[in-house]
């Protein structure tokens, strides 16, 4: 059965407002599983199952999946089809209302929450970086996520310098990333106006930095990329309240051209400008 002819089966249609767009081509489920290395030994958290295309296969491969659904009346259908399968629990939620951690035991052991878990989802495009940033935030990180996200965001996510963003910073912080493969708007229903692509991201462990220190670094990096084309020397200044002399002072001890801008910055810089920016005396300096 088609996804339309499925939808119409049970009085459904796809709701704009959460972005729903339906992958049902049997290969590319398929090559997201092997993309996400999943076995029996895995337990899996998915974000947006929809029609539980994808949900089908990890069930099949892995051996417990959680799914959190936002639409109720796919979350009912879901745990419907799936309530004679203890491997498979259907939750009906906002991802970025749980602590992704915590939904691994949710309907099975609670003990599981504590166990290491991969991230499979089809991102909804109007809120990718937000889950992102949520989910590579969490206390307990997945070790590994694999994602479908819009073509154009996951060339931001593994962009280098200098063409670096928020969001490659963001994710590349926590996690190597690579394109796994792209794949047609053709592919959904209903269509796109874009192409999406197959992102996956191994997460360091440990993480490069406390969570403490994490907040801190954060900070840094929104106020660099605060005035686009901004030289990274007023851009710091006035997003952290800094004087412009005090700026450049740390920027020239990290090794930095003042005069750079933020998408042109490494990780390892952005580190370095961290430890610099990060004294307590740098940080009490009044623009």
């Amino acid at each position: 059965m088609g996804i339309k002819a499925a939808l119409d089966a049970h009085g459904l249609r796809p709701q704009k407002k959460w972005g729903q767009n339906f992958l049902t081509d049997a290969r590319i489920l398929e090559s997201i599983a092997d993309t996400a290395e999943v076995t029996r030994d895995d337990n899996i958290l998915e974000i947006g199952p929809g029609l539980g295309h994808l949900t089908r296969v990890l069930a099949r491969r892995a051996g417990r999946v959680t799914a959190v659904e936002i639409d109720r009346d796919l979350a009912t259908r879901l745990s419907a089809e799936f309530a004679e399968t203890p491997s498979v629990k259907i939750i009906h939620g906002d991802i970025l209302a749980f602590d992704p951690s915590e939904l691994i035991g949710a309907g099975h052991d609670p003990a599981l929450a504590a166990i290491p878990y991969k991230i499979v989802a089809n991102l909804p495009y109007y809120i990718t970086s937000a889950i992102l940033r949520h989910i590579l935030q969490a206390a307990h990180k997945p070790r590994l996520v694999v994602v479908m996200v819009q073509r154009e965001v996951a060339q931001r996510m593994t962009a280098q310098p200098p063409a670096m963003s928020r969001l490659a910073v963001s994710v590349q912080f926590f996690a190597r990333a690579r394109i796994a493969r792209t794949i047609s708007a053709g592919a959904f229903y209903p269509r796109p106006q874009v192409d999406s692509a197959v992102v996956r991201l191994d997460v360091f462990d440990p993480p490069p930095l406390a969570a403490d220190d994490t907040e801190r670094f954060f900070e840094i990096v929104r106020a660099g990329f605060g005035e686009r084309r901004k030289q990274l020397r007023n851009s710091l200044a006035r997003g952290l309240s800094l004087d412009p002399d005090a700026a450049a002072a740390a920027l020239a001890r990290a090794r930095i051209q003042p005069t750079r801008r933020a998408e042109t910055l490494t990780l390892e810089e952005w580190r370095a400008l961290y430890h610099e920016l990060a004294r307590p005396s740098v940080r009490g300096t009044p623009a």
